[in-house]
Formats: C-alpha cells, structure tokens, sequence
C-alpha cells in the first residue's frame, strides 16, 4: 500500500512522513551497498533485496544491477518480467510489470508529477501498468497513469502520455500507434 501523500503548503514542503523518507533513505543505501555491484547472475540476491523491502515479486523476473526503483513496496513484477540496465522505476505510486514483459535499457516510469496550477506545486501521482509480453523500447518515457496492453510494443526513445491498446507496434513524441502486432505466431 503507498504511503498517503501529504498535502503541500508550499512548493518546498515534502509530500512524504519521516518514516517514509527514512524507508526511502535507507533503501537507497541497502541497493547501493548490496545491489548495484553485483554481477547478473546475483539476480536472485537482488530480489531477496526487493522483497525484504515490500515489492511483490511472482516467480522469477530478472532486475538488472543498475536499475534505480524508488520506492521497492509500490512495485510488483511478474514472472520474467525484466527490468533492464539503468531502468528508473520512479515508483511513487504503483507499478505494475506483467510476466514476460521487458523494459528495456534506460527506460523511466515516471508515475509523479506537480499539479502545474496549484500554488503550492504539489506532487500527484498515478499507477503504470505494463501488460503481460509487452516490450518498452531503450530510452522510454512513460507517463503517470498510462497502461501499457499486452503484447504492446512501445519503440525506443517513445513518451507516452496516453495508454496503449494490447497487440499494437507504438512509436514516437508523443507515442502513436504504428500498426497491430500479430500474437499467434509460435
């Protein structure tokens, strides 16, 4: 369950409690001390980690040693769902990754951002869903909100501000659908 984001008097309050700004600290340090160095086949020992911190984790999906996830407890993956080399799951609120499904390097879900017109310029957040089998291109940006279907395919260096319909080949700033994508092949 994320934790409640406090209401923001001004721009330079924080949204978040002391004791998750502690949580966030300290996890920050457990993956730099335990995680980041760690070669790939320690994939194991970097879920151990994940788990001991909140994420739902379902099999086994593979999370590169420089992914960068904010806050581990509002992330669940699915079995081989893959979260690649310098991913940022910038997890304020829920993400969800489905089994199979591949982030691909530097990618960034951002489920944050400021509400422009209110004074105080105070956080919002919404969920991303990545759908089973679905694909984010290298360089990626995912906005707050989007579901991404599954079997999608979202091209490299994409931003997607609206969700993508299931079996579709998208591209672009901001992303579009290209085609349909076939999913009875073998």
């Amino acid at each position: 369950m994320p934790p409640p984001i406090r209401e923001q008097s001004t721009p330079y309050d924080s949204p978040w409690n002391f004791r998750t700004k502690l949580a966030m600290q300290l996890w920050e340090m457990c993956w730099a001390l335990f995680c980041s160095w760690t070669p790939k086949p320690c994939n194991a020992w970097r879920l151990l980690w994940l788990r001991l911190f909140g994420a739902s984790i379902n099999g086994i999906p593979f999370v590169h040693q420089r992914a960068r996830i904010a806050m581990p407890w509002n992330l669940k993956l699915g079995h081989r769902a893959c979260l690649g080399d310098r991913t940022n799951a910038y997890s304020l609120s829920r993400i969800e990754i489905g089994e199979h499904a591949t982030v691909a390097q530097e990618a960034y879900l951002c489920t944050g951002s400021h509400e422009i017109d209110h004074p105080s310029f105070s956080l919002c957040t919404g969920d991303i869903k990545i759908g089973a089998h679905a694909f984010i291109g290298a360089r990626s940006f995912i906005l707050k909100g989007v579901t991404v279907g599954e079997g999608a395919v979202v091209g490299a260096c994409s931003v997607v501000t609206k969700s993508v319909s299931p079996w579709s080949v998208n591209a672009g700033q901001p992303c579009h659908e290209i085609r349909k994508r076939r999913h009875d092949a073998p």
